[in-house]
């Protein structure tokens, strides 16, 4: 046991553990306290560390790891421009991994297409980049709000100016209503998140805004990187042009994902081109391939992170909770006790007025910052800072360092509990 303890502190990088009774052997009674400490999928990590950064990325399951080392050990082949066995399983599992994220946003084939980039920044950053005008003019202006992650927030900024045209930032309401009329969405480029960075609320009303924006001729990008992630129902069914997101929040490797119109794909003038993308070259043109995905995928593909995020899609179907949840629901239950937990405690301001799967705070009496530091010594890591949600938490609401506890699978009760223990104990001592 002790030769393995050194590489189990390396996963979070705390000091030494301190929670014996997450260790300790249970008989047949002590059931609730198996329950509160299991870990499903999840039990190579140390019973004693506390992972409260799922908002950045989730911990991965078993089974992705296992989906990602067999390609390495078993496949280790190209895709796509090969003709060997190998090479073709690793096309069909790509294929079935583009078919699980279609499936998973609930949108049909014959309309939709997956691309795969680097991650969600990536992905909205070449969508905004080889968008064409509109036919007959080009858009009148780029439309975002006032809370957005900055992969959404500097990427219409530089946007804007590449087109030489107005930015508009549009406010929302206390309960995240996009504030906006048909004028302003008429013939924009709409740029939107369908749940915040900071305090994890869900987009009331995006189906709607989406359904104006298109009857007056604009288009809509959604950044779903943490709806994906805490509140995929909000996203199935979604009629937006665009949906960017990423593996790496959804129990995947580092990876993003484009799902988009194939319409849409098909108009970008890609900003960057080369191999896997051409059907025919001259020697001073080439022809795309009519693969509408191939739009978002030069070279060489991360053929390990797609067929892990395919493990991971189907993992994410079948969870259950050591209590027997799904996963929304275990989310729920323990955002509820979480939240419950802190706004009890003294020189602490809560940032969102409803328990979520991602809370934030504003510690009074010492930096947020620090305050993260002191939970990292107990082996609890969270966030500190703005989250990339800069101009909303500093230039708008002056806020200073906050600190972002955020949820996912592997969590347990005994993480709350612990969690709580440790946050009380600092904040009445200071």
């Amino acid at each position: 046991m002790d030769s393995a303890r050194p590489a189990r502190r390396r996963l979070f990088g705390g000091a030494a553990g301190r929670s014996a009774r997450a260790e300790a052997p249970h008989d047949e009674c002590s059931g609730h306290t198996e329950r509160a400490t299991a870990r499903p999928g999840f039990e190579y990590l140390p019973a004693d560390r506390v992972y409260l950064d799922s908002a950045c990325q989730t911990m991965r399951p078993q089974p992705v790891i296992d989906a990602v080392q067999d390609y390495y050990l078993h496949t280790g082949a190209c895709g796509a421009r090969v003709g060997y066995e190998a090479g073709r399983r690793v096309d069909a599992e790509v294929a079935r991994t583009r078919e699980r994220v279609l499936a998973a946003l609930g949108v049909a084939p014959r309309r939709y297409d997956c691309a795969f980039t680097l991650n969600t920044t990536y992905g909205l950053g070449l969508l905004l980049s080889g968008l064409p005008d509109l036919p007959g003019g080009r858009y009148a202006r780029i439309v975002t709000t006032v809370t957005e992650h900055n992969a959404v927030f500097l990427s219409t900024i530089a946007a804007a100016r590449r087109r030489g045209i107005p930015r508009v930032v549009l406010e929302r309401d206390d309960e995240g209503r996009v504030l906006a009329d048909d004028e302003v969405l008429r013939d924009a480029l709409v740029v939107v998140s369908a749940m915040d960075n900071v305090v994890g609320l869900v987009t009331p009303g995006l189906r709607e805004l989406i359904e104006t924006a298109h009857r007056v001729g604009g288009t809509v990008i959604v950044d779903a990187a943490q709806a994906a992630a805490h509140a995929l129902d909000a996203l199935r069914g979604l009629d937006a042009d665009a949906i960017c997101f990423s593996a790496h929040k959804m129990y995947g490797p580092s990876l993003g994902i484009v799902v988009a119109t194939r319409e849409l794909l098909t108009a970008l003038d890609p900003v960057i081109v080369g191999g896997g993308q051409v059907s025919a070259v001259s020697s001073d043109d080439y022809t795309l391939l009519p693969d509408p995905h191939a739009r978002l995928e030069p070279g060489l593909q991360a053929w390990a992170e797609i067929i892990g995020f395919g493990a991971a899609l189907d993992w994410i179907t079948g969870f259950r909770s050591a209590a027997g949840e799904t996963l929304a629901v275990h989310e729920e239950r323990l955002a509820a006790r979480l939240y419950d937990g802190l706004v009890a405690l003294p020189q602490l301001r809560m940032i969102g007025a409803v328990p979520t799967p991602v809370m934030s705070v504003l510690p009074e009496r010492v930096d947020g910052h620090r305050l993260a530091a002191f939970l990292s010594r107990a082996d609890i890591a969270v966030r500190s800072g703005s989250f990339c949600a800069h101009y909303w938490l500093i230039e708008r609401r002056g806020l200073g360092p906050l600190v972002r506890f955020s949820l996912g699978a592997h969590n347990t009760d005994a993480d709350v509990d612990r969690t709580l223990e440790v946050m009380t104990s600092m904040m009445k001592g200071l």
